[in-house]
């Protein structure tokens, strides 16, 4: 409980304090409650005494009013934490703290983990950790405190009885012990079920055209059936499991509390002890057992906040990639890399001891077969990761000496597969700079030949793009990204394959924008089309990791080797057209 409680301030943040006063509140009030139930061995006395005195019985039923009213007001009080702010300040201010580490965490560390996952943590496991601080802080002082002052108050009436009640704390622990070892595991099991499912929903929800078009959906959608009823079957094995133990304490602590009846009516019957006391013992002992009845329950709650604290903290934990002393600045902009290896973790490594050098302001292209490590190239320009060895430089500078915020100001990025937010054309092109004017914006888009399709636009520029700009085409998304880039103004623009999926006529638009983004900067486009890049400042070849030609186009063909032999493919293939009995064949 203690590990949970410290868990629980790390996680309130700015707000601990407030947190800490709530709780002292409420166990003042727990207080109040018990010394109020105390009043009740005094009051009976007085009403079975005889002659009565009705001073002496308004007197104890005014200090237990009295009592009453001071634990309302301190619970009164107490909640405010709940309901005045400060848990969604806690929420708020979680989810801005786990913002803040996505910006901070290594793509490569981004990258691997399932959109649905992290949205789960965001969501799902913020609200887990937060909706019950208040509530839990009641509940588990409640059922210390109560109890504590129940012992106390029984001392004064017997001692032995006292004992009694106390030995039941200890009876219970086992059992407690036995409750966090199920229910801590099967909160775990259901958290990490609950986060593959949201992932599989996002990922089933995109993927819905092309599932429906392999008749892949609702049934026969197997990954996610499946995963559903993964996620049944360990909520019914939670539910079953949990229940024995909540059973077993709530059985153990109405023993214990009968034990301590009987002995007390025994102990009348012996003359030991007066009936008043006897009934006053009952009414405590009946408040002493309520609090330890739903401790198992309280046991749950716990458990619930540290499978959602767990994953938060796990996500918090990730390092961002160190900044190297003495930090420095890029004020030149030529790109160096210097026997560079890089691979995705346990795999082989992608890049091989790979060296070259980019002069300021050229173009330069990157070619070959897939998956030799061309779209890794500029990943590491833009400290995806850090490679396992070697050095990249931009204008002399170790990229790992520059803040990425620094570093990523420099460059701008043009994708394949675009990707806009679901906001207007405007704001996803003023993305780049955000106190762009609206006249930079539509310059920037003039540049990039999108204004004259957003003006037939019915809202224009405010036109919402949709979900991943699904109202748009592919040509005019790539032109939005390239706006968007163009208004950015960064010195080194990579572009990865930006015209691959376009149309003849999308193409000309787009390659059109791009002349205009790539004047006077360092470019570093990769290309399966060789012909989109004969004018190219510098050619590399890659080949398994490592460069195995470099030059011009002219040069390159000169050589006769693998790119010229590419070159030649393609040059071929230009030629073929679809024939009957066959799937394609060289025209006549």
């Amino acid at each position: 409980m203690l590990e949970t409680y410290r868990r629980m301030l790390q996680a309130a943040g700015p707000v601990g304090p407030q947190l800490r006063m709530s709780q002292l509140l409420f166990a003042l009030a727990a207080a109040a409650q018990g010394a109020a139930f105390a009043c009740f061995y005094p009051l009976l006395r007085a009403l079975f005494a005889s002659p009565l005195n009705p001073t002496t019985v308004l007197g104890w039923f005014g200090v237990m009013t009295l009592l009453a009213l001071v634990n309302m007001g301190l619970l009164w009080r107490a909640h405010a934490f709940d309901f005045n702010g400060p848990t969604a300040d806690v929420t708020h201010d979680l989810r801005l703290r786990l913002g803040v580490q996505l910006r901070r965490m290594p793509l490569e560390e981004l990258y691997r983990r399932r959109s649905g996952d992290l949205t789960d943590v965001l969501a799902g496991n913020v609200d887990q950790v937060t909706t019950p601080m208040g509530m839990l802080s009641s509940l588990v002082i409640c059922t210390l405190v109560v109890p504590v002052v129940a012992v106390l108050v029984t001392l004064f009436i017997d001692w032995r009885l006292a004992v009694v009640m106390a030995i039941i704390f200890p009876l219970g622990l086992p059992i407690y012990r036995w409750i966090r070892r199920i229910t801590g595991m099967e909160f775990r099991e259901s958290t990490e079920a609950h986060a593959q499912t949201a992932a599989e929903i996002v990922e089933y929800t995109q993927g819905l055209p092309v599932l429906r078009s392999v008749n892949q959906v609702g049934a026969q959608a197997r990954r996610l059936q499946q995963m559903l009823a993964h996620l049944r079957a360990v909520q019914v094995r939670a539910n079953l499991r949990g229940a024995w133990p909540a059973l077993l304490m709530a059985s153990v602590v109405e023993i214990g509390i009968l034990m301590v009846l009987a002995l007390g009516a025994w102990f009348v019957l012996g003359g030991a002890l007066d009936a008043a006391a006897l009934a006053a013992l009952l009414v405590i002992a009946v408040r002493f057992s309520e609090p330890l009845a739903i401790l198992a329950n309280i046991t749950a709650v716990y458990d619930y906040m540290e499978s959602g604290l767990e994953r938060i903290e796990a996500l918090l934990a990730v390092p961002p990639l160190p900044v190297k002393s003495p930090q420095q600045e890029i004020t030149r902009f030529d790109i160096s890399f210097d026997n560079v290896t890089f691979g995705y973790g346990s795999e082989p490594p992608t890049l091989c001891q790979v060296s070259f050098r980019l002069p300021e302001n050229s173009l330069t292209a990157l070619v070959g077969p897939s998956g030799v490590g061309k779209t890794t190239v500029t990943r590491l320009i833009s400290r995806y990761a850090d490679p396992q060895s070697g050095v990249i430089q931009i204008g002399g500078v170790d990229v790992r000496t520059v803040e990425p915020t620094d570093l990523m100001r420099h460059i701008a990025v043009v994708f394949q597969d675009v990707y806009l937010f679901d906001d207007t054309i405007r704001n996803n092109i003023r993305m780049a700079k955000p106190d762009a004017t609206d006249a930079e914006v539509e310059a920037a888009a003039q540049a990039a030949n999108c204004h004259e399709f957003i003006a037939r636009l019915p809202d224009g520029y405010d036109t919402q793009v949709g979900d991943i700009g699904g109202a748009l085409s592919g040509g005019e998304r790539q032109r939005v990204s390239i706006a968007r880039a163009i208004l950015k103004d960064a010195q080194i623009v990579l572009l990865d394959e930006p015209t691959a999926a376009l149309d003849t006529e999308s193409e000309v638009a787009v390659q059109r924008a791009i002349d205009r983004l790539v004047q006077n900067k360092t470019v570093i486009v990769i290309a399966h089309r060789l012909s989109t890049v004969v004018g190219a400042d510098q050619i590399l070849v890659f080949d398994d990791g490592r460069i195995v030609e470099q030059g011009h186009h002219s040069d390159l063909l000169a050589q006769g080797g693998k790119y010229a032999a590419m070159w030649s493919a393609q040059q071929r293939a230009k030629g073929w057209r679809l024939t009957q009995g066959r799937a394609f064949a060289p025209a006549d």
